[in-house]
């Protein structure tokens, strides 16, 4: 595959920051008799996350153990559109780009619950076409922006002179902020993930600097739907794992290396910054030293794990700091299933 490029994504972070003190104070609070407090106190302290920005303030009902279920859905469903849509008009401002001029939109969006989803909303709310192709992905959850790009990559193979919206939202705190829920997993979700949007456009012909789409891959390890998945009960849904779950991308490395080739021909990485553990396994993989993952490090140190948009905030700050012209790399997410979504492209400076 080829001719295929990704603009500036652009990236929409939630209102309210939330540090990793107010996190641990908010959960001393909380569960002040739980026997397990200081086990909570040090995976949250050792998450790799400073900062992360939430919709909601922790003290919002919407977080408290008073909430319902359509409360809380419908309250992370509002707030992902509104940031889906800001996202999105500002890749297109950014562009100088009119809502007529999109032939395709594709969204990803897990947390929270709506039909019509995402994609027909957005339709409507950005007065796109009424003849723009849709796809809406509902369960990707972390692999969903790098499976997003994938798709566009296709549809503009197929129908070349395209331009195809990318567009991925989650509020991943009405899911991890459920104080139902005080499994050790549920207290280091709650404070690895951030609440965002992302979006940027695929097209035919470069927009300016940066990612060419040269090859893309899919990947489903076996017999392991247990790694990462989706939980729901009377008090709403739930991320799981199993501590399997923590070797899941070293599992799958292997395949992925296969796939890229020899390694010497990597020059930089887009990984999905999903916890410190993910970022060291895939760069000690691909021989990348601590320089060659910074993007990835600072991103999850400041917004947290932002789900299928985590890459989209790795892919905006490349461009911030961008590799030399022509410079080949990849670009790999990983979420439940345990699915990987990858990319390999090659830097363009210019167009």
């Amino acid at each position: 595959m080829s001719g295929a490029f990704v603009s500036r994504p652009a990236v929409v972070l939630a209102d309210h920051l939330i540090t990793t003190e107010s996190l641990l104070e908010d959960l001393r609070t909380r569960h002040a008799d739980h026997p397990r407090l200081k086990a909570f106190e040090r995976v949250v302290a050792n998450c790799g996350v400073d900062t992360r920005y939430l919709t909601r303030p922790l003290d919002h009902h919407s977080l408290s153990a008073g909430a319902t279920v359509t409360e809380r859905t419908t309250i992370a469903f509002g707030d992902a559109l509104t940031m889906a849509e800001n996202a999105a008009r500002e890749v297109l401002d950014a562009h100088g780009l009119g809502p007529g001029d999109i032939d395709a939109i594709i969204t990803s969006h897990t947390t929270s619950w709506g039909i019509p989803n995402m994609d027909v909303r957005l339709t409507n709310a950005l007065g796109l076409r009424p003849d723009v192709r849709h796809l809406a992905m509902t369960t990707l959850a972390c692999a969903g922006g790098a499976q997003a790009l994938i798709r566009a990559a296709d549809m503009v193979a197929a129908r070349p002179g395209s331009t195809v919206l990318v567009v991925v939202t989650e509020v991943i705190s009405s899911v991890c902020a459920n104080p139902h829920d005080t499994s050790i997993e549920a207290i280091i979700y709650r404070a690895l993930f951030g609440d965002s949007a992302g979006a940027a456009l695929v097209t035919s012909s470069p927009l300016g600097r940066g990612l060419r789409i040269d090859d893309t891959w899919e990947y489903t390890l076996p017999e392991s739907t247990d790694r990462y998945y989706g939980r729901l009960d009377h008090t709403g849904l739930h991320f799981d794992s199993t501590k399997a779950a923590t070797k899941a991308a070293g599992d799958v490395l292997p395949r992925l290396l296969d796939w890229v080739g020899p390694r010497d021909v990597l020059d930089w990485a887009v990984i999905h910054p999903g916890s410190p553990r993910i970022i060291t396994d895939i760069a000690t993989g691909f021989g990348l030293d601590h320089e060659d993952t910074r993007r990835s490090r600072t991103s999850l140190a400041e917004n947290g794990n932002l789900g299928g948009n985590a890459v989209l905030d790795v892919l905006r700050r490349t461009h911030d700091e961008p590799p030399a012209d022509g410079s080949a790399g990849i670009m790999a997410a990983f979420g439940p299933g345990f699915s990987t979504a990858a990319l390999r492209g090659t830097w363009q400076e210019t167009s």
